[in-house]
């Protein structure tokens, strides 16, 4: 998993540079470049660097309140929120996601769950939909 290999469903198994560990909590909206594991908790958006073909592992113990956007993800644990995966998203048997998914491919184990719409999406598409806030959160957008 730490290897710059495709493996069978046609993830690109990218280095997992960083790891949110399972007693970290993250308030805010983080960007990732490589690979991501989420042990732990954001409440913010998470989003790999445009342009790169990112991958976000939310582990078992792993939650994110916010939306999440990213070239591949793996979801095993909680994301409250809309999930955007340019190329592939697998959700695990304990995957659970309370808001939308938009993707390319998908692959779902038995026990996942979806509250929300599956809603796909053509690689040809120069369309990707722009995610909302969720409720409760807001931007700023002043710069310095």
């Amino acid at each position: 998993m730490f290897s710059s290999k495709k493996d069978s469903n046609g993830i690109k198994m990218a280095k997992l540079a960083t790891l949110v560990a399972h007693n970290v909590h993250i308030s805010g909206d983080l960007e990732f470049s490589e690979g991501l594991r989420m042990d732990g908790q954001v409440t913010g958006n998470v989003s790999g660097r445009p342009g790169e073909e990112t991958l976000l592992v939310v582990s078992d113990q792993g939650a994110i309140r916010g939306n999440v956007s990213a070239y591949d993800v793996i979801i095993n644990g909680c994301v409250t929120g809309d999930v955007t995966v340019a190329h592939f998203v697998e959700l695990q048997s304990n995957a659970r996601v309370l808001g939308n998914i938009y993707y390319q491919q998908l692959r779902m184990d038995i026990g996942a769950t979806v509250e929300g719409k599956l809603t796909k999406f053509d690689s040809q598409s120069a369309h990707v939909p722009t995610l909302p806030a969720p409720p409760g959160y807001s931007i700023d957008l002043a710069t310095n």
